[in-house]
């Protein structure tokens, strides 16, 4: 009894304080949004095509912190910080390079950039100028998500939240003064929203990084740890995450083809969907926040070496992960009516938001349960594999292609091809359930003489 209270002690130490995390952070997209579509709806549309770009950038660096947790917390369960180290420095590596040869793209491209999630001339135009200055961002925001995985493995979560309402402030206010030029600033529009969150990024890694320096007694990395490469460890850890970043990035194509799919039907389903996105991502966070506990909870048993004990543990998360999708699912639900009187919309796209938000109320509970049994179990205890193989068929072999028949053939409604667009976060479930409970996803990735 008092082993599983201290399991749910633990779980729920770091599972709040990363869900506070994401939904901070996502607040800060909802508050663009807000003063965005207050301001017009050419600059709610326009900063949504950008941050779709971001959104696969964001999986991109979420899948090489996630394979740096999933290997530093085996380590960690061994309490070996040398190669933890190792690891952390060839995951910023790998950051570093996707963000300049992002920042690139964007840079030469601009307009084919943005103009992959819509067509219309306004939007474009809008999204560009938001782009000219996010792009600015990219370095720093991956330097900082990197950090904070290596933060992540060793258990130590606050300092993510704090970070995050730090932003919040620091964004909003800028927004605040800029986007509509109070208190004598120039009225930037989506211009100010752009130079508010480039702020925060700045503001936001210099903090971590006097953290780190001074307050973490855990790990204790310096910059002199960044200068080593350690080959056999990068190859064990590009063997692990390569799959990752391929998945996620598959995942986070999928989510901008959403937009885009969406974006090319009617400008009033890219608005719906970008006000419907906003809150679904906010709720989002708890199932992103289990996931990312259960793979540093799973991945410390591994490296303690009790196999028996991973196996319940893993029972015991699918038990709660269930919970909070209900849970999760009819909160998101309820919200919707106060989130929607937020925003400042025509009658038709309110309507048409609504009806998304209902269909995303459904969706949640099945993914609540599916992503983190697979990204934070499965795919934490070790075998990355079986996640790809699955997304390639659930979304590539059935999602994209069902969606696009719909959504151009058809020609049905916005609302049936989200319906099409979502429909594997319920039956991804299934294959889930089988390998978690039947299948060989329990692998050791620490070396010894590492």
């Amino acid at each position: 009894m008092n082993q599983q209270k201290g399991f749910y002690k633990n779980f729920f130490n770091i599972y709040v304080a990363l869900v506070l995390q994401n939904i901070i952070t996502i607040s800060v997209n909802l508050a663009d949004n807000v003063m965005l579509g207050a301001y017009s709806e050419t600059a709610l549309s326009g900063a949504a095509a950008v941050n779709q770009i971001q959104f696969v950038y964001q999986q991109l660096l979420l899948a090489l912190g996630d394979g740096l947790v999933i290997f530093c917390s085996q380590y960690w369960g061994k309490k070996q910080t040398g190669p933890m180290k190792k690891i952390a420095a060839i995951a910023m590596y790998a950051a570093i390079f996707i963000a300049v040869v992002l920042f690139g793209l964007v840079s030469f491209f601009p307009y084919q950039a943005v103009g992959i999630f819509t067509t219309d001339g306004q939007i474009i135009e809008a999204g560009v100028s938001y782009l000219n200055v996010i792009r600015f961002t990219y370095l720093f925001f991956a330097i900082t998500q990197i950090l904070l995985a290596t933060m992540r493995s060793v258990e130590t979560v606050k300092i993510a939240f704090q970070l995050s309402v730090m932003t919040f402030f620091v964004n909003c206010g800028i927004n605040y003064v800029l986007i509509f030029g109070h208190f004598g600033a120039p009225e930037l529009g989506i211009v100010g929203a752009a130079i508010g969150t480039l702020t925060a990024r700045i503001m936001e890694i210099i903090v971590l990084i006097f953290y780190i320096k001074k307050k973490d007694k855990k790990l204790q990395i310096r910059l002199s740890d960044y200068f080593s490469l350690d080959k056999q460890l990068a190859k064990d850890y590009t063997k692990i995450t390569a799959p990752m970043v391929f998945t996620q990035g598959l995942w986070g194509v999928n989510t901008a083809l959403q937009t885009a799919i969406l974006g090319h039907m009617t400008a009033t389903a890219i608005a719906a969907n970008s006000a419907a996105s906003t809150l679904f991502l906010l709720m989002k966070s708890t199932a992103v926040g289990a996931a990312s506990t259960a793979s540093i909870i799973i991945g410390k048993a591994i490296g303690v070496g009790d196999i028996e004990q991973v196996k319940s543990y893993a029972k015991r998360l699918q038990r709660l992960f269930i919970v909070i999708g209900v849970c999760s699912g009819i909160a998101l639900f309820f919200l919707r009516v106060p989130f929607l009187s937020l925003y400042d919309l025509k009658q038709e796209t309110m309507m048409m938001t609504n009806t998304f938000l209902i269909i995303l109320s459904v969706v949640y509970v099945g993914m609540s349960y599916q992503m983190p049994t697979n990204n934070g179990i499965i795919r934490g205890g070790g075998n990355t594999m079986f996640v790809v193989k699955m997304d390639l068929i659930s979304i590539w072999g059935i999602v994209i292609p069902l969606s696009l028949f719909m959504a151009f053939v058809v020609k049905a409604s916005p609302a049936v091809v989200v319906c099409c667009l979502n429909a594997d976060q319920i039956f991804k479930c299934v294959p889930a359930f089988l390998e978690s409970h039947y299948g060989n996803w329990i692998r050791k990735l620490t070396r010894d003489d590492a």
